[in-house]
């Protein structure tokens, strides 16, 4: 056999070896970038993000990594029923403003109370509701709020409220004032103790527990009744997240099997203590 041919045929059948090496590769890289049939941030893993620092009763002792609190339980519940394991979940922070800016996300899903409106759907995606709260007034004992028993009395105090939160929509509307906005609710509650504000309204799961849990004589004067204070808290996600769809989907099951409920039986507050404001 001359030289030629044996020179030409090792050329072919290098450049078949290169080409399947090639498709292998390309066929891992494939592979990496999806785990149960999902595209995630990191393969084999699932990353959540949720506040800095994040607050009971949504969060425990700033932890989620422990499965405290009810946002930490859900998230896990979530990421199990997408298939992860508790030790292929990745917890990262972000501030609450900045999730919901246009963009790209370092992280899957992200949770920590926010609910969905028409011009935040604009930037982000967002599943099926995991929880829906309605808003509260908490003040202190030795405040002229203290004695507030309705929406009208509201009209008189000083109201405050953290940013970016939907409890500003509803003192707007449903009492008809505009109220101080603070970067948090928790400098709207430093600022309820060092009196520049009467009260804060916030959602009725933070307010059980800044009323009982953080001020000394704190006292929840009464949930806000309005067909408008509801939240229905819901995941949030990048814009056309392709987990939009398989998250949701999660939720609706945990939701039909009972799962959110006892969730939420477990680490919210029971709301009926709380007096109705009309």
């Amino acid at each position: 056999m001359n030289s030629k041919f044996l020179r030409r045929s090792s050329a072919v059948a290098g450049a078949l070896a290169a080409l399947l090496a090639l498709s292998s590769c390309a066929g891992a890289d494939t592979a990496a970038e999806t785990t149960h049939g999902l595209e995630t941030v990191t393969p084999g893993k699932i990353t959540i993000a949720t506040g800095n620092p994040a607050y009971s009763p949504w969060v425990e002792n700033d932890d989620p990594e422990s499965g405290e609190g009810l946002e930490a339980a859900v998230a896990y519940a979530i990421a199990d029923e997408l298939g992860f394991a508790k030790d292929e979940v990745v917890w990262t922070r972000t501030p609450f403003d900045a999730a919901i800016a246009p963009g790209p996300k370092d992280f899957d899903f992200n949770i920590q109370q926010y609910s969905a409106t028409p011009e935040r759907e604009n930037a982000v995606d967002f599943s099926t509701p995991y929880y829906e709260t309605g808003q509260a007034v908490v003040t202190t004992e030795d405040s002229k709020a203290a004695s507030v028993a309705s929406i009208a009395d509201l009209k008189n105090v000083k109201l405050g409220v953290a940013a970016a939160s939907t409890s500003i929509k509803v003192v707007k509307e449903v009492v008809g004032v505009d109220p101080q906005i603070f970067n948090s609710t928790e400098d709207a509650v430093m600022a309820l103790q060092a009196g520049t504000i009467d009260a804060l309204v916030t959602d009725i799961p933070t307010a059980f527990y800044n009323a009982y849990g953080v001020l000394e004589n704190g006292k929840l004067v009464g949930q806000i009744e309005s067909s408008q204070a509801g939240d229905k808290l819901s995941v949030l996600l990048a814009k056309d997240s392709s987990l939009t769809k398989p998250v949701s989907e999660a939720i609706d099951t945990l939701r039909e099997n009972g799962t959110l409920d006892e969730l939420a039986e477990k680490w919210i507050a029971d709301n009926s203590g709380a007096p109705v404001l009309k």
